[in-house]
């Protein structure tokens, strides 16, 4: 006997949510959107609502590669759905089931905001253990909605992401991806994916689609620091749909076997909504900042001075730093980070791991360099790589074997360094009380928590697959740095890997700053400064500010400018800087004061659509309440004026900084012309509207 066909449909401001249970009790799709507009075909079995590939199981599709035909399409069925509101905002849980398992599927909404965050659950109900090789956090169809053509309308949007080229994005039609629509449907899919400890190696975990036709933009960020996937294909008449993933067996070695009782919870996914690129990233941006958690010291966005970047290198010495730290103080700087090589006589790269200072280095003791610190009104800052132990560092011969990843009975090495498994109780501790030792002994008040190594697939110590330990392994460090600063509340804890190579919203969670990336040159900083903020808050954003002595004004000009609108990691020779260039620095950091207390409610927008490394004028724009400040950069000998269009009456516009300014900006009622007559130059505007 066939069920009632039932339909269900939920609205949050501006977004419509709706699915349907046809007569055989199958939960699916119907419309997901912010524009309202419906998708052109009416719901199949190839439109659940989440996917999932049991071992054993029948994958009954001609799927290819791609993960579709799986047992949510063909044995789960609708139980139940529950609609409430919490402190968020609405809430709904829809429920499926068979006969030996229940998923609900969790929809978490928010007031105000175009975001729905959204995560899978499965437990097992039968009698007999089960195999899970891929489980979805997010899975819609009917990206097309519209009667275009697919190629005409549909435009892919997918962040690259690279040691020193970070937030890389490039738009992308289907048919420039490999992807052509010549038959009802297609074994091609476009996969995005990550395998490993560094989340964001080759490509953010995010992405985004836009449907020109309907005026429609959808972007989505996978909260995970470790293994993800997300991939695009056509299904069913040429229906386009979007699924999102944490690890599974076919991209990323990760099976999990679930026991009667046991259950089961997917990687987190953000999915927010706009007309454009600009709306939907504001979307996104106001969402972020739910799920950041910040304290008292890092709400006013303190300076940071960093003695690494085109400074002391990973080379600080007792004679090196004191200088160093007295120029810091006076120019302004609030936190003073003493970077990598603190606790080596020698070589500081395969020696990590016990983190006790090096006498050598600090004759008088790293306390009392702290205390000169502290002396100078600035909080001590240090580095720590808490998750690797260096192959020479004498206490990795001690351990055994249950402290770090193994694969073949052998333990993980990358680059000189083990990687620590933090499921393991005995690491957590230890690392601990590295931490509590550098806070009580040396009043440490800053962590730049750096990770350098790719530990690949995972492990395969206490295991039910090497993806399994490693997804274990990162939520296992998430709660780890939850615990940190939970115990010291005042702390601030910045997350950089490599820079940029885990700039990911698990962890970006928990820590208040983010290293956007370790790029050397000023110039090519602005290509990542300028995109930074589709990536990262900007209030989290810390930008490297590192001029030279051999810089021009120019150069001093821009790399304050790559900072100034986020968050400043100052550096470079500032021991040799002439008079002058230390007052163009020192500009910049008094404006900075001024203005920092706004960067926390700016919007991100970008005049000139989704950024692009290959733009000869580079802009990046905040909103706030009566104003836009706006990073402008001009890179190569192009043009020397530049007309910025504004969807906002304009009623002024002015240079604050550099003060001393050749430029020349104008208002008009909806744009602002900026005149720089010489590449390689740049400005801050602040316009009135």
């Amino acid at each position: 006997m066939k069920n009632e066909y039932k339909k269900f449909d939920f609205s949050q401001g501006k977004l419509t949510f709706k699915f349907d249970v046809n007569e055989n009790g199958y939960a699916l799709w119907r419309n997901l959107s912010y524009s309202g507009t419906e998708h052109k075909l009416a719901p199949t079995n190839w439109s659940p609502l989440v996917e999932m590939h049991i071992s054993g199981e029948n994958p009954n599709d001609h799927h290819m590669a791609k993960h579709t035909g799986g047992s949510a399409t063909f044995t789960l069925k609708y139980k139940e759905h529950r609609y409430y509101q919490n402190e968020l905002g609405p809430k709904l849980e829809v429920v499926l089931f068979d006969e030996n398992k229940e998923v609900t599927a969790h929809y978490q909404f928010y007031k105000d905001i175009s975001v729905i965050r959204t995560w899978n659950t499965v437990k097992n109900t039968g009698n007999e253990p089960f195999g899970i090789e891929y489980i979805s956090s997010f899975a819609y169809t009917g990206l097309d909605a519209g009667d275009t053509e697919t190629d005409e309308k549909m435009r892919i949007l997918i962040p690259h992401n690279a040691w020193c080229r970070e937030v890389n994005w490039h738009e992308y039609k289907p048919s420039e991806l490999g992807f052509s629509q010549l038959n009802i449907f297609s074994g091609k899919r476009i996969l995005v994916s990550n395998t490993g400890t560094w989340s964001a190696k080759e490509y953010l975990p995010m992405g985004a689609v836009s449907n020109l036709e309907t005026n429609s933009t959808m972007m989505w960020q996978i909260e995970h620091n470790g293994s993800w996937a997300w991939e695009i294909s056509d299904i069913d008449k040429k229906a386009l749909y979007l699924k999102v993933s944490g690890p599974n067996d076919q991209e990323n070695d990760w099976y999990k076997l679930l026991n009667p009782e046991q259950g089961f919870e997917t990687v987190k996914v953000a999915v927010a909504f706009g007309e454009d690129f600009n709306e939907t990233l504001g979307e996104m941006t106001k969402y972020r900042r739910t799920i950041v958690t910040n304290n008292k010291e890092n709400e006013y966005l303190p300076i940071i001075f960093n003695d690494y970047m085109n400074c002391l290198m990973g080379d600080p010495t007792e004679e090196k730093s004191l200088p160093i730290i007295e120029r810091a103080a006076k120019i302004g700087a609030e936190y003073y980070c003493v970077d990598a090589g603190w606790y080596a006589d020698g070589t500081w790269w395969d020696s990590v791991g016990e983190w006790m200072p090096s006498s050598w280095r600090f004759p008088s003791g790293l306390k009392s360099l702290f205390d000169k610190i502290h002396e100078k009104g600035m909080v001590p800052g240090v580095w720590l790589e808490p998750e690797v132990m260096g192959i020479n560092c004498p206490l990795a011969k001690e351990l055994p074997d249950s402290w770090f990843f193994m694969r073949h009975g052998k333990r993980v090495i990358d680059h000189g360094r083990y990687q620590l498994d933090f499921r393991n109780e005995e690491v957590r501790s230890f690392v601990t009380s590295v931490v509590d030792r550098l806070i009580r002994d040396y009043g440490v008040g800053y962590f730049k928590f750096d990770y350098n190594i790719e530990a690949g697939r995972g492990t395969e110590y206490n295991s039910d697959s090497l993806g399994d330990g490693l997804l274990g392994h990162n939520l296992a460090y998430l709660d780890w740095l939850k615990s940190i600063k939970e115990k010291y509340p005042s702390l601030v804890v910045e997350n950089c890997s490599s820079g940029g190579l885990r700039m990911d919203y698990a962890q970006l969670s928990v820590c208040h700053l983010q290293s956007v990336s370790d790029q050397e040159n000023y110039l090519n900083t602005v290509k990542v400064s300028a995109g930074a903020s589709t990536a990262v808050i900007p209030e989290q954003g810390a930008v490297w500010s590192y001029p030279l002595l051999s810089d021009t004004n120019d150069a001093f000009v821009v790399n304050m400018v790559n900072s100034l609108l986020k968050r400043i990691h100052l550096s470079g020779e500032i021991q040799a800087w002439s008079e002058e260039q230390e007052a163009l620095v020192k500009e910049a950091i008094d404006l900075y004061k001024k203005i920092r207390s706004d960067i926390p409610k700016s919007i991100p927008f970008y005049p000139f659509g989704m950024p692009k490394y290959s733009q000869k004028w580079m802009c990046e724009a905040y909103k706030m309440e009566g104003k836009i400040r706006m990073a402008v950069w001009h890179l190569d000998e192009e043009k020397d004026t530049i007309e910025i269009p504004l969807n906002s009456d304009v009623k002024a516009v002015k240079i604050i900084y550099p003060t001393k300014c050749d430029g020349k900006a104008t208002a008009s009622k909806n744009s602002v012309s900026l005149t720089l007559d010489r590449p390689n130059c740049a400005a801050v505007l602040e316009i009135e509207i």
